[in-house]
């Protein structure tokens, strides 16, 4: 992977999940320290998410199978169909990035279950198929970094030496890739959670999300050849000639699969079951307006469905909730 690969994909697919910069660590949390990089990488966007910054909302439903209601309790696997508002994103903190610049990637699909006892659930996944780095003090070392691997910075730069230093991280960027469409891209949960069952029965799983219509990836310059909001305007425009489907996956862990290092995939051996079907039907009227009050938090769990002993799950909560709290001032 070149350098130049290297920091196009970071900018994006690392800032995935927030990473505190090492500046004044004595007087900020990581989370307060994660927002101020992201703002000095991105710059200050009022109203906007400090990362995956543009996007476009949609409602549909969720019908959940029954191989769902026997692994976890949840009310939004018990059998009735469950609406939802789902978001999919570009990532980095910049409203305008065009949809297919390398930077732009990871893309993200975020998903707010609504079931009718008003349990809520929160689902955030990317197209990254793992994670870069397994903790919240990796990550911050990865993005202080990128801030020092300018142009003009002696070679091996910084960014160069984490990289050689942790060979998960570019293995995890190049899974990143732009799809023709959000509805033609698979998106995978990195972190791990627990299905409960009604007997307490405990199954570790992460998410995949998988498009019926199939996936569809675009190569580097068909990508850049798009119109710059091509991801944004297409996904609408599809949904009202028809609905769009995923099926929603768990991946089902064995003893000694590692629950809290997302860096570490499972073998593609692991049992998938079949949760249920997502159908996209409709996108909002202005999308802009919901997406500034929607916050998906993955700790947003009914009981039947627990995090696991993965750090970045809480560390990804911290910084959610500051960047909701700018962007609604």
């Amino acid at each position: 992977m070149t350098h130049a690969t290297i920091r196009g994909a970071l900018l994006g697919a690392v800032l995935t999940l927030a990473a505190a910069p090492a500046l004044a660590q004595d007087a900020a949390t990581t989370a307060e320290q994660t927002i101020a990089a992201m703002t000095k990488i991105f710059g200050d966007h009022p109203g906007k998410r400090s990362n995956h910054a543009k996007g476009v909302v949609v409602e549909g439903r969720f019908t959940p199978s029954k191989d769902a209601a026997a692994l976890s309790k949840a009310s939004v696997f018990s059998g009735a169909a469950v609406p939802v508002t789902v978001r999919f994103s570009d990532a980095t903190g910049l409203p305008q990035i065009p949809d297919g610049a390398l930077e732009a990637n990871p893309h993200g699909l975020s998903i707010k279950f609504k079931p009718a006892d008003g349990s809520e659930m929160d689902v955030v996944t990317n197209s990254l198929k793992f994670f870069p780095v397994a903790t919240g003090e990796e990550f911050r070392d990865l993005l202080v970094a990128i801030t020092r691997s300018g142009p003009d910075a002696p070679k091996p730069t910084p960014v160069e030496q984490f990289m050689a230093a942790h060979p998960a991280a570019p293995k995890a960027l190049a899974t990143a890739r732009t799809p023709s469409s959000f509805a033609r891209q698979v998106y995978h949960g990195v972190n791990a959670f627990v299905l409960v069952d009604a007997a307490g029965k405990r199954n570790a799983f992460r998410y995949r999300i998988v498009p019926v219509a199939g996936e569809e990836i675009l190569s580097a310059d068909d990508a850049r050849a798009k119109g710059p909001n091509y991801l944004v305007e297409e996904l609408p425009a599809r949904l009202a000639k028809e609905p769009v489907a995923f099926r929603v996956l768990a991946q089902i862990a064995q003893p000694g699969d590692p629950t809290k290092d997302s860096t570490v995939p499972w073998p593609e051996d692991r049992r998938l079951v079949d949760l249920g079907t997502l159908t996209l039907t409709k996108a909002v009227p202005d999308s802009q307006t919901a997406e500034k009050a929607l916050l998906f938090m993955p700790n947003n769990l009914p009981e039947g469905v627990e995090v696991s002993d993965d750090p970045l799950i809480d560390a990804r909560v911290q910084a959610y909730a500051i960047s909701f709290g700018r962007r609604s001032q």
